[in-house]
């Protein structure tokens, strides 16, 4: 089959690599439909995921159908169509049972393998350990754009901003970093019922984005961003605050603009360390959480956007075909430059 495959460092190619094949027993084989690339698959690609090694192929979210299915498979046969999320779940471990997959002791302590740890998804064809608890049907009703999205970021936007940021009905937030996970935030906040969300970015057209995203207000990232805030919210600050861009000066503007009693939600991911003033929050009554994704709402999107309650399609702005892909991760590299949210790869 064809596959991306990942060479090391600044590496990468559209290349020949082996057919996938049932190793255990609750595997299946998905012949991919529709794929993405995440800004993860970039970071990989600059050497700062060194557990991707040199030959692995990259993706972690795809709608495929499945073309072969393990001996102990019972509820998953060849011919259905299934959403390929970015977590793996064994089902049975500790960490699974909670619904916290993305430490699945059963996929090696981690939920997120594809692409990582084995093989992964931007490919013709795939193997997917633990299917029965890992993939999800895709109704005949709903198309593979309105559902790609639910792979990853859309569940992480809900997960780890929405959900663990306590959002509530009639709540005024701040999204710091309108990028495809922030828009994802967004959107999900606005179905759980905040009143007032103020999308914060540097890039004019990704707050232009914002705005067909839920944000009600829009705010220029830098020096004013905190007065700007502030001044939106009559001086008392947000109701929580997600910080979805992952350096220290977002996640500082964050715990700046949360009122007291409020939540900092940490969705971004750092690369770097950054200063937790501690002698000025602790004071405030604030909570700071973080999270990694487990998947565990997206039957909860699946309903949503089967109903039209939310249009995850909207994230993806660019369409390529699978052997264009290496075009597709130009684009997606220099999203900027192209006013690129997501690409949606089709076979």
């Amino acid at each position: 089959m064809k596959a991306l495959v990942f060479g090391g460092p600044g590496r990468r190619s559209w290349d020949t690599a082996d057919d996938p094949s049932i190793i255990d027993p609750t595997d299946v084989i998905v012949q991919i439909d529709t794929t993405t690339i995440c800004g993860t698959d970039l970071h990989i690609l600059k050497g700062d995921v060194p557990a991707v090694t040199d030959g692995r192929i990259l993706g972690h979210e795809a709608v495929g159908t499945i073309v072969e299915t393990g001996a102990a498979v019972s509820s998953l046969k060849k011919g259905d169509r299934v959403l390929v999320p970015a977590i793996t779940s064994c089902g049975r471990c500790a960490h699974c049972k909670v619904g916290m997959a993305a430490h699945c002791q059963g996929a090696g302590g981690i939920g997120w393998i594809f692409g990582h740890l084995i093989n992964g998804l931007q490919a013709e064809y795939a193997r997917v350990p633990f299917a029965e608890t890992s993939v999800h049907l895709v109704p005949d009703d709903v198309s593979d754009e309105q559902v790609l999205f639910l792979s990853d970021i859309l569940p992480t936007g809900y997960e780890i901003g929405v959900q663990k940021g306590g959002v509530k009905p009639g709540d005024t937030i701040a999204v710091v970093g309108a990028g495809p996970v922030g828009l994802a935030a967004m959107m999900t906040a606005s179905i759980a019922g905040a009143a007032r969300i103020i999308a914060v970015d540097l890039a004019p057209s990704r707050l232009r984005h914002a705005r067909s995203f839920g944000a009600t207000h829009t705010v220029a990232g830098g020096d004013a961003a905190r007065e700007e805030i502030l001044a939106l919210t009559d001086g008392y600050g947000v109701d929580v605050a997600m910080e979805a861009v992952g350096v220290p000066a977002t996640f500082d503007l964050c715990t700046q603009v949360v009122r007291p009693g409020g939540t900092v939600a940490n969705i971004g991911v750092h690369g770097a360390p950054t200063t937790l003033h501690l002698e000025e929050l602790w004071i405030k009554n604030i909570t700071i959480t973080t999270g990694l994704v487990s998947g565990s709402t997206v039957p909860t999107l699946l309903a949503l956007a089967r109903e039209g309650r939310i249009e995850a399609e909207k994230l993806g702005t660019h369409h390529f075909k699978l052997d264009q892909i290496e075009q597709a991760y130009d684009v997606f590299g220099a999203a900027d430059k192209h006013d690129a949210l997501k690409v949606v790869i089709t076979a």
